[in-house]
């Protein structure tokens, strides 16, 4: 694409001819757009398996197919660690 084109307001494309990776993340992410991690942690409130189903992707780093992940991920992960820690509490508290 030429200048003169650029000029006219047209759209360029995101790809570089040295890294073909540049225009890898151009798809939007699963899930309605934000990604199986956030998805994970808003759906795990009514159904807290969804958490440690992620905390699962993450540490089988999941992320690594995309980075945009990542972030969602290590959200449900900790989602997940404070929601078990809150029912060894419950449980303790109840037998104890």
């Amino acid at each position: 694409m030429d200048k003169s084109e650029q000029e006219n307001g047209e759209y360029a494309l995101i790809r570089d001819s040295e890294d073909p990776q540049l225009g890898k993340f151009d798809k939007p992410l699963p899930c309605f757009g934000c990604g199986i991690g956030w998805f994970s942690l808003l759906l795990g409130f009514a159904c807290p398996l969804l958490w440690y189903y992620a905390t699962i992707l993450y540490f089988g780093n999941y992320y690594h197919k995309d980075p945009r992940e990542r972030a969602g991920l290590a959200a449900s992960a900790i989602a997940a660690l404070v929601f078990t820690i809150a029912v060894l509490i419950a449980v303790l508290v109840i037998f104890l």
